[in-house]
């Protein structure tokens, strides 16, 4: 080998230190994007998890869409993926917590940001196992499909994708990624006997809306225990909440036994059912002020539903509701020969019974009265009037006219419904039996027992075979719609969202005219021979009187 000369020497000592240098530039540049990332990932200093609901409304009110409101950068180059991630996608992402706890808004991104970990996880894992587990078949695929794009983003290669079903058209048991690292991730739709299954890390997406919950929990929890097959085992949970007493509301509960409000209590550790959970809360205000582009004022609006946006958007554990009427069972009474207007005085003296229900309203909410009409066994809708921004004298003199050829009213005698109902009884007599008043007005004050008696009979009537007719009409159809049945501890209980329609009025009023029609006494009939004297005495009787007033004759 033939001598170097000292030029060479030092040429190959200066290549050598260059070289050296450079390893230590990019361990340098690497420690301290590491540290930055740590600092960029810090939720204790984030002051937007320290504000409440209320403060963060209002800070939205006047912010700029697009910017982060407390300076927060994301620490990455532009040339890495996760340079798009958005401050609490960041910290949720880094947070190394073995079981993690997302409850977040819709359409914030929280998919997209947990699937990009779990795609993470299996590069810098090989031979690690993920399941994904989701409601729906098509949830589960959608999933699979954000941690394909981080995949390929990142550069790891998808050796085989796989879809298991009995036939073509049968439900998804599984589909399957494998790639080239050995790694894998199965997604299932999450029902007990789907989950079930090898030892894996495992994320539940919007696990709050599975239809077993308990079941499918007990399936899959054994699928994190086992240590010794690729290493510890990760748990995620994410969703919107979807009422109390599931998943998401006990893990989010705080120590008092109380809901936590949304605030930054929610992002701290917690113990539910033995496991220390990291939580994190991101409702829309916080996503928005860290940088989402989301008008809110518009959502809002177009929601129309000021509950729904409770849930879906700020992130509150509600009562656990229902729709009192389906959309299907309200089709059931509807009816092309059921009317929203009629002339009550041109019916006037009718052989056939007229009920009205009215609910009150002067400012917020209008004024319905709705009308049946009895025919036979069916009860047939003749008005639905709505009055809208009119003087109570002006409402009085409408509904008087209604009224005066009405059998029964059932009136709402609750708030500002108390003074326009004891003008209406002094014209129209009041309907008390138990208190010996056989006038027209039922005055109906709405206590939570009178609601349970009332708005069950409501649906009641609509079920098959139906013996209501109302109009076939879309903001009928919809105000109806709108009233919910509440449950809590057990107890039933009845609410609607407030919109620009009003406040399920017109529900209101069909629910009082149908409590005017049940409460009318029916006439039972049997026959006997009767002498000419016994009939001619019994023509102008009182109780033939009376008789005669009951079904309007």
């Amino acid at each position: 080998m033939p001598r170097q000369s000292s030029r060479q020497k030092q040429a190959l000592e200066q290549i050598a230190e260059q070289a050296g240098a450079h390893r230590q530039q990019v361990r340098g540049t690497a420690e301290d994007l590491t540290q930055r990332v740590i600092q960029a990932a810090d939720r204790s200093a984030n002051p937007l998890l320290r504000r409440d609901l209320e403060s963060l409304r209002h800070q939205c009110e006047k912010h700029l869409l697009g910017q982060n409101a407390t300076g927060w950068v994301n620490p990455f180059p532009a040339d890495n993926p996760k340079s798009q991630l958005l401050q609490y996608q960041l910290e949720y992402w880094h947070d190394p917590a073995r079981f993690k706890a997302w409850l977040a808004s819709r359409q914030v991104g929280k998919d997209f940001s947990s699937e990009g970990e779990a795609a993470e996880d299996c590069i810098t894992h090989p031979a690690h196992r993920w399941m994904i587990a989701a409601p729906s078949e098509r949830q589960s695929l959608d999933s699979l499909d954000q941690q394909k794009l981080w995949a390929e983003a990142f550069g790891l290669i998808v050796d085989d994708y796989q879809e298991h079903r009995d036939s073509s058209q049968a439900l998804l048991k599984a589909a399957e990624i494998r790639y080239h690292n050995k790694s894998t991730t199965v997604a299932v739709p999450g029902r007990p006997d789907t989950v079930r299954g090898k030892s894996a890390s495992i994320l539940l997406t919007e696990f709050d809306f599975f239809e077993q919950p308990q079941l499918t929990w007990r399936g899959l929890l054994p699928s994190i225990t086992n240590p010794l097959r690729g290493g510890e085992k990760k748990l995620r949970v994410v969703s919107t909440p979807n009422g109390r007493g599931r998943m998401m509301d006990k893990i989010f509960d705080e120590s008092s036994g109380g809901i936590p409000a949304p605030s930054h209590q929610s992002n701290a550790p917690h113990t539910s059912a033995g496991l220390a959970w990291s939580r994190h809360l991101t409702n829309i205000y916080h996503a928005v002020l860290m940088g989402l582009s989301v008008d809110i004022p518009q959502i809002r609006a177009a929601m129309d539903d000021d509950t729904g946006w409770a849930q879906e958007f700020e992130c509150q554990f509600l009562d656990t509701q229902h729709h009192l009427l389906p959309y299907e069972v309200i089709q059931l009474a509807e009816s092309i020969d059921a009317t929203e207007s009629w002339d009550p005085t041109a019916h006037a003296g009718s052989a056939h019974p007229v009920y009205l229900g009215i609910d009150f309203g002067r400012t917020n909410d209008p004024t319905v009265c709705w009308t049946l009409q009895r025919i036979g066994d069916i009860l047939w809708t003749r008005e639905v009037l709505v009055l809208r921004d009119m003087s109570t004298p002006d409402q009085e003199r409408l509904l008087s006219q209604r009224i005066a050829t009405a059998t029964r009213v059932a009136f709402d005698y609750t708030g500002p419904g108390i003074g326009l109902g004891d003008y209406l009884v002094q014209r129209h007599k009041e309907w008390h039996p138990a208190a010996h008043k056989m006038g027209k007005i039922d005055l109906c004050t709405f206590t939570v027992d009178f609601k349970r008696a009332l708005f069950p009979r409501l649906r009641r009537s609509f079920e098959a075979p139906t013996r209501l007719r109302i109009p076939i009409s879309r903001d009928i159809r919809e105000d109806l719609h709108q009233m919910q049945q509440i449950i809590t501890n057990g107890h039933y209980n009845y609410a609607s969202p407030r919109t620009r329609e009003g406040h399920s009025d017109r529900c209101t009023a069909l629910a009082l005219a149908l409590h005017a029609a049940h409460e009318t006494p029916g006439l039972n009939f049997a026959w006997s021979p009767l002498s000419l004297a016994t009939a001619t005495t019994m023509v102008d009787s009182p109780s033939t009187s009376r008789a005669k007033q009951a079904v309007g004759l």
